[in-house]
C-alpha cells in the first residue's frame, strides 16, 4: 500500500546513479509490513550482503501527501548522534517534526533492532488510508519530488562521514496507554500545536455523532486535558464502551463543547 514510498525510492535511485557517489546503495521494497514487518525482518536475518556493512537505512513510508505547510515527520533521529545535525543542515523547505525513536510501525524497525541507524520519512495520515480512494489524483507530486531531493541531500552529506555510531533510543510506543474505546477519527500526526487535531472523521462513530469535524482540535475529554497525541491516548484510556463525556474542542479559534458517547 506504499506506492508513494516506492516511487520516491525509484526517483532517488535515478538521482544517485547520475551523481556517481562513492558509496554503494541497496534499494528494497518490502512486503508483509502490515502482518509484522515480515519482508524487512526476513532480509535482516537472511541478508544478500554482509549486514554488518550497512551504515544506515532510510525508509520512505507514506510520503505522497505533503500538506500546504510542508510538514514532514522524520523518525529515528536519535539512532546516531549525527542525524539531527544532518537533517537540519540539508533542510530548506520543510517544517520538520523530529522523533528520536528507531522503533515504529514500519520497516525501519527491523534494521534498528539489528543496531543500524535509521530514518523514517512520513508526510502524514489521511482519510483515504488503506482505502481504494487513495488514488493517484490525490498525490502531491511536487511534494514527493521535494522529499526525494531532501533525502538525496541527506545521503550526499552522509557520504562525507565515516561509519555512523549506532545509538539505542527510548521506545516511545512502550509508554503508550491501552484503551477500550475509540473516538473514530484520523488524528493529524503532523500537528505540533496544543491538543489533538482531527484530520478525518469516520462514518457512524462517536466523533461524527457528536458533530466533530475535520480540523477540530480536541483539548479535553471529560476532566482529562489533551495537550498532545500522548495526552489524547491517555484520556481515551480512561473511558469504557457506553460512557458519555463532554469533549472540549477548538474550531475556527473558538472553544466549544460536544457530548460524546463511546
Amino acid at each position: 500500500d506504499n506506492a508513494s514510498g516506492v516511487a520516491v525510492m525509484l526517483n532517488l535511485a535515478s538521482k544517485l546513479k547520475k551523481a556517481n557517489n562513492s558509496n554503494n546503495y541497496l534499494f528494497m521494497a518490502f512486503s508483509g509490513e502490515e502482518m509484522g514487518l515480515l519482508g524487512s525482518n526476513y532480509f535482516v536475518k537472511n541478508a544478500t550482503i554482509n549486514i554488518d556493512s550497512v551504515n544506515y537505512m532510510l525508509n520512505m513510508d507514506m510520503v505522497g501527501r505533503l500538506k500546504k505547510d510542508s510538514t514532514l515527520a522524520v523518525y529515528g533521529v536519535g539512532t546516531t548522534p549525527v542525524f539531527k545535525q544532518v537533517i537540519n543542515a540539508s533542510n530548506n523547505k520543510f517544517k520538520l517534526i523530529e522523533k528520536e525513536s528507531g522503533v515504529g510501525p514500519s520497516d525501519h524497525t527491523s534494521f534498528y533492532l539489528n543496531d543500524i541507524p535509521v530514518l523514517h520519512f512520513f508526510t502524514g495520515q489521511h482519510e483515504d488510508y488503506h482505502k481504494p480512494g487513495d488514488d493517484a489524483d490525490k498525490l502531491n507530486y511536487e511534494g514527493m519530488e521535494a522529499v526525494s531531493t531532501y533525502i538525496f541531500d541527506i545521503i550526499t552529506d552522509l557520504d562525507d562521514n565515516v561509519e555512523l555510531a549506532f545509538r539505542k533510543t527510548k521506545n516511545e510506543s512502550d509508554s503508550a496507554p491501552r484503551f477500550k474505546v475509540t473516538l473514530g477519527v484520523v488524528p493529524d500526526y503532523m500537528f505540533d500545536g496544543e491538543g489533538m487535531r482531527i484530520d478525518g472523521v469516520s462514518e457512524d462513530k462517536p466523533a461524527q455523532k457528536a458533530g466533530m469535524q475535520k480540523g477540530d482540535i480536541v483539548i479535553q475529554l471529560g476532566e482529562h486535558e489533551v495537550k498532545d497525541m500522548m495526552g489524547y491516548m491517555k484520556a481515551l484510556s480512561k473511558f469504557e464502551k457506553g460512557n458519555t463525556t463532554t469533549a472540549k474542542i477548538v474550531r475556527a479559534g473558538k472553544t466549544i463543547e460536544a457530548e460524546v458517547t463511546f
